[in-house]
């Protein structure tokens, strides 16, 4: 595909959530065997490099992102993008926008009704560059504009201009076009059917001559057989894809063909390295430190420095130090593997890492961005092994006031692998003596009582700094995070649980942060147009407008003025009873949707320094520096901060954005595996060991379902009132944002009368998790209601309360 020019595609993207119909709504019904056009034919390259796609006064502009929501209808406004691609899209004439109307209405009505808006005026239809991102399955329709002036409808009957739009041409294709799924065969066709996994992307034509030799012999033997199809070609008249099968996975629903499938779909290169790559590696081995390096760096050899990590890691990239001065001040250090020493640029490893990018994690892997004797050994800080390090090194006072900084390169010895548990047992016992064996340390260089006494000291100025955090307005939302225990020998899940973050977690984490942002301003000093920093854009203003008043419908104050003051209500909101953990990952859910993703990005092309801020964090400035094993940005920023230290540099700014905005993708995509291998374990674990029973809170509520959040598992699913048995109708009720099912139950006895039970956001309810017919997918089925929902009921009516800041929930 012809490349547009640099300039335009380094403009900030604009990111636009195009929703899905239901499966069967999805598929054309027209170009099954006719050859007539589908789909519009795209602009030209040159069309659309004349677009001035910011200019606000023309004809064709963009529109701001957080003030205007865009929905594309159905497949043919896609025009063939996939989620991710980066797109120009047209607006279509006010008259083909959608009016959005939210009523009372029953079970076989639609709560969200739609009609045409006539004009006798047509707008001009503008391009817009956007992004296609990651959407809700299920039929959601985001709004957006404002309701004609002068029109006064009730609330019960809301009416909101919705802009529509269709895509004209790709700038980019991100997707893959990779996909997993399964095939199916026609007897009269040349060409098997491809279905794929994910129902975003169109069916497939795959050529019977790239499927098993017996497939049109023995089809069924290849039922439940997961396939890698790549889509070769979409042309404008055919409704599906013409692809090309690329290799047979395996079984449906078996460990491996799954995770495999995830990496491909997600250009997740996890084949081995080339020998061009491994012939970087260093020379001989064992290898060691030459003499003439270590004269070049600051010998931290004999101070008492240490890792805390989790229990199973083995890429050790960040060290801690922490000594008590004569003036009763302390010198903490916190010390990074030096693997810019080891990945030299324009070589084939450093290739190789930056189109990698970042080590993608899964539950029972991590596909390494560097060779694993570099990210398992010469870069990893394992103990009692010289190892090379950049540092940065503070006198901070026991409050934490920094009195110096010093950045250098240094060379350290590591006196013991602690895990997060071994330094929250220090914390939690600052009076016990420690033996070896409990900490799982063998002969350590330095005593334990040497090793504890740092960890406290460590401990006691993370609190001081992140108080002193807090107090100038930070917010981190925690998003739920499962932790499997998995069987060794068969690799399935014994079980999971929400993992805990504990204080020990908050000891490294604020070390890492304090580490960040003081190379963040170092290099930015030193390099104000090279920089490669990380900026968080504040929230959607829109969405958050929506959420403010939907919570305050819901008698919630919540405070959305600053970072600070949304946190602030964060904590006080969420109460101490044996629910506050989920009420508090509800909120974080529902405050987490207008947020914006962080980005890297090069200081000399973004201009306007008020768009460097990190919102989450309320600085300035920030980078990362900390994790160069796992991320290439870290290296790139290694090798900043050498080059401050009277090295040579040679990228330039647009090399170095490029570079960031490749990194960016990476990041998304890798987040995103993670996800879906946390849902593939999750979903073995309901097969072999379900159904499982657990209470629920409801995160969001919809026309026919509603989401929740399974408190006992930290997994969020939907749940379809017509799947419900023994329910008798339900009715759907929206009063402004807030919105409400009513769900009538058949009476327990034939002369009893119908129960009725009110969903809406945080009800508490039952749900039971079962397995589907189909590999690996599962149901969550609501339970009917007991004696024990009374409790239920009881706080759900107490959320009013919540007015006052201070007050605690009521049970």
């Amino acid at each position: 595909m012809f490349s547009l020019p640099f300039k335009l595609l380094s403009e900030i993207f604009f990111t636009f959530h195009y929703q899905l119909f239901p499966a069967d709504k999805c598929k054309s019904k027209r170009g099954r065997g006719l050859k007539k056009q589908v789909f519009e034919p795209y602009m030209t390259v040159e069309d659309v490099s004349h677009v001035n796609l910011r200019k606000e006064n023309n004809p064709l502009f963009c529109f701001q992102y957080d003030k205007w929501d865009i929905f594309l209808e159905g497949v043919e406004a896609r025009n063939r993008a996939l989620n991710g691609d980066i797109v120009v899209v047209e607006l279509l004439p006010q008259e083909q926008w959608k009016v959005i109307t939210y009523d009372h209405l029953s079970q076989n009505s639609k709560s969200l009704k739609y009609e045409r808006q006539w004009s006798s005026e047509r707008t001009v239809a503008v391009s817009h560059k956007a992004k296609i991102s990651h959407c809700n399955i299920a039929f959601h329709v985001m709004k957006a504009g404002k309701p004609q002036e002068g029109s006064s409808t009730p609330q019960t009957n809301e009416k909101t201009l919705q802009k529509t739009a269709k895509v004209v041409y790709i700038v980019e294709k991100k997707h893959s076009r990779a996909v997993t799924g399964s095939l199916k065969f026609f007897p009269d066709k040349p060409f098997a059917l491809f279905s794929p996994v994910d129902h975003r992307v169109p069916r497939i034509n795959v050529p019977l001559s790239d499927c098993p030799e017996d497939f049109n012999i023995r089809p069924e033997v290849y039922a439940n057989t997961l396939f890698i199809c790549r889509i070769t070609d979409w042309t404008a008249d055919n409704a599906f894809a013409q692809g090309r099968l690329a290799k047979t996975l395996g079984q449906a629903g078996e460990i491996e063909p799954e995770t495999e499938g995830i990496l491909t779909e997600h250009s997740v290169d996890f084949s081995d390295f080339t020998p061009e790559v491994l012939e970087c590696l260093p020379q001989p081995r064992p290898w060691c430190i030459p003499p003439e390096e270590l004269e070049k760096r600051k010998d931290l050899r004999r101070d008492c420095i240490f890792t805390i990590d989790p229990a199973t890691a083995r890429d050790l990239d960040d060290a801690l130090s922490c000594k008590l001065l004569p003036d009763g001040n302390f010198e903490v250090g916190v010390h990074i593997a030096d693997v810019s020493y080891f990945v030299k640029e324009n070589t084939a490893l450093d290739e190789a890492a930056s189109q990698r990018a970042t080590s993608v994690y899964l539950v029972q892997q991590v596909v390494p961005m560097l060779p694993r004797l570099l990210c398992e050994e010469l870069c990893s800080l394992n103990p009692d092994f010289d190892r090379l390090t950049f540092s940065v090194i503070w006198k901070l006072t026991p409050e934490g006031k920094i009195l110096s900084e010093w950045f250098g390169r240094s060379v350290i010895r590591s006196c013991a692998k602690l895990s997060y548990d071994h330094a929250q047992s220090m914390i939690e016992a600052p009076e016990k003596l420690f033996s070896p064996n409990e900490l799982q340390l063998d002969n350590p260089e330095h005593p334990i009582d040497e090793i504890h006494e740092a960890v406290l000291r460590l401990h006691s100025i993370a609190q001081n700094l992140r108080r002193q955090r807090i107090s100038t307005g930070t917010l981190k939302l925690d998003q739920v995070k499962l932790s499997f225990n998995i069987n060794k020998e068969s690799m399935m899940p014994n079980s999971c649980s929400v993992y805990e973050y504990k204080d020990s977690n908050r000891l490294v984490e604020e070390f890492m942060l304090l580490a960040n942002i003081a190379t963040a301003h170092h290099i930015h000093r030193k390099f104000p147009d090279l920089a490669l920093l990380r900026r968080h854009p504040p929230p959607k203003t829109k969405m958050m407008e929506e959420l403010k008043e939907m919570c305050s419908q819901l008698g919630i104050d919540i405070d959305l003025s600053s970072p600070g003051a949304l946190q602030e209500s964060l904590n006080n909101l969420t109460g101490k009873d044996e629910y506050s953990a989920a009420r508090k990952a509800v909120l974080t859910h529902l405050c987490s949707r207008p947020m914006q993703m962080a980005l890297y990005f090069c200081s000399g092309v973004l201009k306007n320094e008020q768009l460097f801020k990190h919102y989450a964090l309320n600085i300035p400035l920030y980078t990362h520096f900390t994790s160069p094993i796992r991320r290439y940005a870290d290296i790139i920023v290694h090798r900043l901060l050498a080059s401050s230290l009277s090295m040579c540099l040679k990228n330039g700014p647009k090399a170095m954005e490029k570079q960031a905005l490749h990194c960016n993708n990476k990041k998304m995509l890798a987040k995103r595996v993670w996800e879906l291998s946390s849902e593939l374990f999750f979903g073995l674990l309901v097969r072999e060991s379900g159904p499982l029973d657990s209470a629920a809170m409801v995160m969001r509520v919809l026309d026919q379902s509603f989401d929740v959040l399974v408190i006992k598992y930290g997994v969020q699913k939907r749940v379809y009132c017509k799947a419900t048995k023994s329910l008798q109708s339900f009715r759907y009720h929206q009063v402004g944002k807030k919105s409400e099912l009513t769900l009538v139950w058949l009476p327990e006895n034939q002369d009893g009368p119908p129960f009725e039970q009110v969903i809406s956001i945080f009800s508490l309810v039952e749900v039971q998790l079962t397995s589907e017919g189909s590999p690996l997918k599962y149901t969550a089925l609501l339970k009917r209601p007991g004696s024990q929902d009374l409790k239920y009921q009881h706080l759900n009516i107490s959320w009013p309360c919540l007015r006052s800041k201070t007050c605690d929930f009521l049970v």
